[in-house]
């Protein structure tokens, strides 16, 4: 089974909304996994987007970058710069991706405020996993 792993900074909000979208959009032989280079829990915007399209995140846990998994990966995709800058050296067998987009979570205002800013990052990370799930058939 190959494997592929999302990454982010506080696996919170990006690399969390990009997993629900691989686990229902990529083949089924594909093992997928989400992790940050730091742990900032799961951002309740983002399991609120998510569900708003018919994808439930609640059960993910926000995690640190296992260094044994990243090695074992077909394909890694960092998030942001923080992530792409700070993940671990990959074998050079990894395919690595590079997405960058905005953290949801920095933007300004109220959580109200926020919605519209994790529903248009949303889109984008799932315009990303369809692209990417017609490349792995």
């Amino acid at each position: 089974m190959a494997k592929i792993y999302f990454l982010c900074t506080g696996n919170s909000c990006r690399s969390q909304m990009a997993e629900g979208f691989a686990r229902q959009l990529l083949p089924a032989d594909w093992e997928v996994a989400s992790a940050g280079v730091e742990v900032h829990g799961v951002n309740p915007l983002a399991v609120q987007v998510m569900a708003e399209v018919g994808i439930d995140i609640r059960q993910q846990t926000s995690k640190l970058i296992d260094p044994e998994y990243l090695a074992q990966c077909a394909v890694v995709v960092t998030l942001c710069g923080d992530a792409r800058d700070r993940c671990p050296v990959t074998p050079p067998t990894v395919t690595r991706l590079h997405w960058p987009l905005p953290d949801p979570a920095q933007a300004p205002g109220s959580p109200a405020e926020k919605l519209p800013v994790f529903r248009q990052v949303r889109d984008q990370i799932q315009a990303q996993i369809v692209a990417l799930a017609k490349t792995l058939k």
